[in-house]
């Protein structure tokens, strides 16, 4: 429904009003059809009028969007830079007003789900963006596939979307998957020499999907997986882990991981002296992990979202334009070098919305089970459109629609995300 400005709420109003009061002067006769005296029907007209202003005004339709994110625990140097974007999304589209209720996950399953129950049964709200991570999107599932509301998920494993089945079918996602960072990281490691790689990941979803693909894809680049070990996110030392994965003298080391505890195993790689080549997946693209690991991850490689290398990509790269402007006003809010590719996968989910929603709101009313459908619909149809981290083309199997042209391979030197040109 369009919104309405002042003046045609106020012709409502008088519309409202008068056809009100006609219908009851109309009654104001008596049983032979004679009209009272004067006096009577104009107090009959002054009660009905009173009436009228009394009755309420329409109620007009608001997309509501909600967001659960990982603002404190373990995650939380992912959800707060998502957070930190919500700002920079539209507040109107399609004519309508945009309303963004954030909810904090704690990185914390089970309340990630009491999140996303709320915003559906609550709050009412037509799409939610998030979990900030891997196994608090996967718990979502369920919840969205039952109230039939989209999902965009900020988080990576290619579980959270793959297969598309009959509740999956609610859930889309913007960053990168898995698959497409660990064929990234064997592609470098086999035109490097390496021949061998030891894996340490966490201890959840996380971990296990990405060991899973970088399994996969050394096999297929001729690597031997020689070890692959396991952490929690809140575990202090990584000691007897990272001492079974120097027993085996791997030639590279590769850490499944995400946000600030992904800093521990090359820490404690660096620590007993370890000097092989060591590999992030891009659970760690922003500067708290930087900070964290310091100058034990000079040298280390990532595969990466566009957004962290943008100014050094070439011209012709499909993200450069939008990540670009992404940054600066992010940046201009948060100060230079504030930016992280957990803020971008938000700003991608907006422009998914942005497109969709005026889709949706040909079918219906937002709010409505009619407009929830149109808009799962209108993103699953996605095709051709840019964002940050590439170029989006979705389809009924397909609900990332991004090709390897959204991953880029960094090096981190002197706590710089540094561009790696095939």
């Amino acid at each position: 429904m369009p919104r309405l400005d002042f003046r045609e709420v106020e012709n409502r109003r008088a519309r409202a009003s008068s056809s009100v009061v006609g219908a009851r002067v109309d009654a104001c006769v008596d049983s032979r059809g004679r009209r009272l005296g004067q006096r009577v029907a104009t107090l009959c007209m002054t009660a009905c009028a009173a009436l009228a202003c009394a009755l309420p005004l329409p109620s007009f339709a608001q997309v509501k969007i909600g967001l659960v994110l990982s603002l404190t625990g373990p995650a939380a140097s992912l959800g707060i830079p998502a957070r930190d974007t919500v700002a920079l999304l539209p507040k109107q589209i399609g004519g309508q007003n945009v309303e963004y209720i954030v909810l904090d996950d704690a990185s914390d399953t089970t309340q990630a789900v009491q999140d996303t129950k709320k915003l559906i049964s609550e709050n009412h709200v037509d799409a939610i963006i998030g979990s900030s991570i891997t196994p608090n999107s996967l718990a979502m599932i369920d919840v969205v596939a039952e109230g039939e509301t989209p999902m965009i998920s900020l988080a990576s494993s290619a579980k959270i979307i793959e297969p598309v089945d009959a509740k999956r079918r609610w859930v889309f996602k913007t960053p990168q998957t898995d698959a497409m960072m660990a064929s990234a990281i064997a592609e470098h490691a086999s035109s490097h020499g390496v021949k061998t790689i030891a894996f340490i990941g966490q201890a959840d979803a996380l971990g296990e999907t990405f060991y899973a693909e970088v399994a996969k894809f050394a096999q297929l680049h001729h690597i031997d997986v020689v070890a692959s070990e396991r952490f929690n996110r809140t575990d202090p030392s990584v000691t007897g882990q990272v001492l079974k994965i120097l027993a085996t003298h791997p030639d590279a080391v590769v850490v499944g991981a995400a946000g600030t505890p992904a800093a521990l195993p090359p820490k404690t790689l660096r620590e007993r002296g370890y000097k092989g080549a060591i590999y992030h997946n891009h659970g760690v693209g922003n500067n708290d992990f930087l900070r964290v690991c310091g100058a034990d991850c000079n040298g280390t490689f990532l595969p990466a979202s566009p957004v962290l290398v943008a100014a050094q990509l070439p011209a012709d790269h499909p993200a450069k334009r939008l990540a670009l402007d992404y940054i600066a006003r992010f940046e201009a809010k948060h100060g230079a070098g504030s930016v992280s590719a957990f803020g971008s996968y938000t700003s991608d989910a907006g422009a998914l919305l942005e497109h969709a929603i005026p889709l949706a709101l040909k079918a219906g009313a937002p709010g409505t089970p009619p407009f929830r459908r149109a808009l799962r619909d209108a993103l699953e149809g996605t095709h051709g459109l840019a964002d940050t981290n590439g170029v989006v083309n979705m389809s009924a199997t397909d609900h990332l629609g991004l090709d390897q042209r959204a991953r880029v391979m960094v090096e981190i030197s002197n706590g710089k995300w540094v561009y790696q040109p095939r």
